[in-house]
């Protein structure tokens, strides 16, 4: 029943959105296109988030959670290749900023919360721990530098550092990724999690889940060109800065495929795929994504630098902080997921106020 009501919610909701998109005035305002895309785009990542997960039950724990927060950041890549065609790089960086953030604090940490209200502790590789928090502290390093010393050089010289640093960061991702998955596979998997109460099977054969996971990547990248169309006027219209769209409003809707997933998974005593969800998907942002568009900008006529502002740059060091001082150890509890939701809803009172 559950399962009919929320097919029955995904189609509707993505019908309307299209009729709102392509209707548009003066049956759909601005405000109505973008709540109606908004909860839209919910509903589809709620359908993207299920259909990667039957892929994950295939594919194994690590591949699947990789698989997972990648094809859970696909709603924010899209989106963001549509801001960046249409010239909004500081709404892009202030997405990439909520992208980072959100998994960091608000996905791990209602996963952490949740999780540990039904298990008094959860445990996961302590190794994994390790390069998860190496690698954060590199993604904020890299993010750091280019700000630091983006006064001291010309608007060329930041392009060229822009640039080179986002080559740079895309091999270490590529790195990360043979390491983590080939020479150190056997390693990073032993000593995750404890076996969960009841093995499930998968909600589709494996044929099925591929088409489906390609079917909801479609409908991802069409309701974020529509909400992308009324971001402007949306904004416009309620006083709200482009750092808070882009860093809680759109990260917020585009996650919803990880909020689901991560916590789905903590419930079942599988926080270390939760981890790897959540801080998987933080680091893919920081050290992929992030530098892919800056490199696909250039396709466009006009490179976007990868120079952040300071509340962003501060946003993005609190949250890799906090969250590297919880899951360093191994072992998350209840309270440590609301010390990280409790950082998330700072950072979104002074974003709202700035």
């Amino acid at each position: 029943m559950r399962r009919f009501a929320f097919t029955i919610g995904l189609l509707l909701s993505f019908a309307l959105s299209a009729a709102a998109h392509y209707v548009g005035a003066p049956l759909f305002g601005p405000t109505a296109q973008f709540i109606i895309s908004a909860v839209a785009i919910i509903f589809v990542a709620g359908f993207l988030g299920q259909a990667t997960e039957s892929v994950a039950h295939y594919a194994g724990e690590r591949l699947g959670g990789f698989l997972n927060a990648t094809f859970g950041n696909a709603a924010e890549l899209i989106i963001a290749i549509f801001l960046v065609r249409d010239g909004l790089f500081e709404v892009v960086k202030a997405s990439i900023t909520g992208s980072i953030i959100g998994n960091m604090l608000l996905v791990l940490g209602l996963s952490v919360l949740l999780g540990g209200l039904k298990f008094k502790e959860q445990r996961f590789n302590l190794k994994l721990a390790g390069h998860n928090a190496s690698l954060m502290t590199l993604a904020v390093i890299a993010l750091f530098i280019p700000a630091a010393f983006s006064r001291s050089l010309t608007t060329r010289e930041v392009a060229g550092v822009s640039i080179v640093v986002s080559i740079l960061l895309i091999a270490a991702y590529l790195l990360w990724l043979y390491f983590s998955m080939v020479s150190h596979k056997k390693e990073l998997e032993g000593g995750a999690d404890r076996e969960p109460e009841k093995p499930e099977e998968p909600k589709w054969p494996k044929g099925r889940s591929i088409l489906y996971l390609l079917l909801a990547t479609a409908m991802v990248a069409f309701e974020s060109e529509w909400i992308v169309h009324t971001l402007e006027d949306f904004s416009r219209r309620f006083g709200l800065s482009e750092l808070f769209v882009g860093a809680f409003l759109v990260a917020i809707v585009g996650n919803a495929a990880e909020h689901s997933a991560a916590v789905m998974l903590a419930l079942k005593n599988r926080i270390g795929a939760s981890v790897e969800i959540a801080i998987g998907s933080s680091l893919q942002i920081a050290l992929f994504v992030a530098p892919a568009l800056v490199l696909l900008s250039m396709l466009f006529g006009s490179t976007m630098d990868i120079v952040f502002t300071t509340h962003e740059l501060l946003a993005i060091g609190v949250a890799a902080l906090i969250a590297i001082s919880i899951s360093r150890d191994g072992s998350t509890n209840w309270y440590e997921g609301v010390l990280l939701l409790v950082v998330y809803a700072i950072l979104g009172l002074v974003f709202f106020l700035v």
